[in-house]
């Protein structure tokens, strides 16, 4: 219902939940995996919210509309875990997290998946956009460590 994914269309988070790599994520940035959701340090970056967490299911499904219940359930309790080790391993003010549907709602990956975002006072979260070049590993890493550390 609603879905926008193209026929074609490979999906990156479907990849990462079966044990693979893309050019951007790798296996090493998984910080928490459950059977139906896992929760990653995602590649891209807004300028002030370094570090933010992407949640998925491990189903593919497209958005919202979409989503089973256990799996909603399941991703929402990972993005809650998260959420918590993000607010004691990040040295932020808070946590925000979004989730957007369809292309007009701001959606560009054809998977189901919820931001987890560190917040800080004035960072400008909502009045800026993602950093053009992706995090790479190595930027990605003390941010892995954190919550796998908190997590084990």
């Amino acid at each position: 219902m609603f879905n926008h994914e193209p026929d074609d269309y490979d999906c990156p988070f479907c990849l990462l939940a079966a044990g693979g790599e893309d050019g951007l994520t790798k296996q090493q940035d998984v910080v928490l995996r459950t059977e139906r959701a896992l929760a990653f340090v995602a590649s891209r970056w807004w300028p002030n919210n370094r570090g933010h967490v992407l949640v998925v299911p491990t189903g593919h499904h497209g958005n919202l509309y979409d989503l089973p219940a256990e799996y909603g359930h399941a991703a929402h309790d990972v993005v809650r875990e998260v959420a918590i080790a993000i607010r004691h391993t990040y040295d932020c003010a808070g946590v925000s997290t979004r989730q957007h549907n369809e292309p007009a709602g701001y959606q560009d990956a054809w998977h189901y998946h919820v931001h987890v975002f560190p917040r800080y006072v004035g960072d400008e979260l909502y009045s800026t956009r993602h950093i053009a070049e992706p995090a790479t590993a190595a930027e990605r890493a003390p941010y892995v460590r954190r919550l796998k550390e908190y997590f084990s």
